[in-house]
């Protein structure tokens, strides 16, 4: 069960948010605000899981509330206006929601904060089978298995899946390396990280997955060949 609280300047907008997290497995609200600042001295003293947290309020945006927390707390924005969208994207919210909020779209929020504090609180483990991805301004789950493979994009990555439109993201090669689990994947050149279970065939320089061909790059066929065998 995830710990909630929520903050928005209207106490109606308030009583919507509890109403719907009654309806909702998973969350527990256990105290709302309609002042920022006492909601920040809350968190300060009692850190929670989750915040719902609305985005135009007099005495401190919901955007400037996000940015001085002290802990590191998933966030679903709920406000009225649109175009925050990009902003609460940069803050990495979990969701964005627009007022009247219904039961169904605030549910499949509330889902998708669950399954990423399960992974962040299982990350230490192994075995683990999705990673989690921010892009189209929220969160994407993303099964380790059906990653085809991965293509650099200047300042973006695109991600290739089984059966799904890619997820393309703004993030550097080397932090997607980083979330994923070395044993499976490699990066084989500077604008492509390939899984070796979807490798097919190797011809001198060139990978071979489906129909696609990847050249391997000079500054990382050692490790290539040294960890690829066939």
């Amino acid at each position: 069960m995830m710990n909630a609280i929520a903050i928005d300047d209207e106490p109606l907008a308030l009583k919507v948010i509890q109403s719907l997290c009654d309806k909702c497995e998973g969350v527990n609200l256990q105290k709302t605000f309609t002042q920022p600042t006492e909601a920040l001295k809350h968190l300060r003293k009692f850190p929670t899981d989750l915040i719902f947290c609305d985005i135009q309020m007099p005495a401190m945006t919901g955007i400037n509330l996000v940015k001085s927390l002290q802990q590191n707390t998933m966030v679903i924005f709920t406000t009225a206006f649109s175009e925050y969208a990009v902003i609460s994207y940069e803050l990495n919210a979990i969701d964005y929601l627009l007022k009247p909020i219904n039961q169904k779209r605030f549910s499949q929020a509330v889902a998708k904060a669950r399954e990423y504090f399960d992974y962040i609180n299982k990350k230490d483990q192994s075995g683990e089978k999705n990673i989690f991805i921010r892009a189209d301004f929220s969160l994407v789950k993303i099964p380790l298995a059906d990653i085809q493979y991965i293509e650099g994009l200047a300042d973006y990555l695109k991600i290739h899946i089984k059966d799904r439109k890619p997820v393309v993201a703004r993030m550097p090669m080397k932090d997607m390396m980083a979330k994923l689990p070395s044993t499976d994947f490699i990066r084989v050149h500077r604008s492509f990280i390939l899984p070796f279970s979807k490798i097919e065939a190797v011809r001198g320089t060139t990978i071979f997955i489906d129909d696609n061909e990847f050249p391997i790059g000079r500054t990382y066929a050692d490790e290539f060949f040294n960890r690829y065998s066939p």
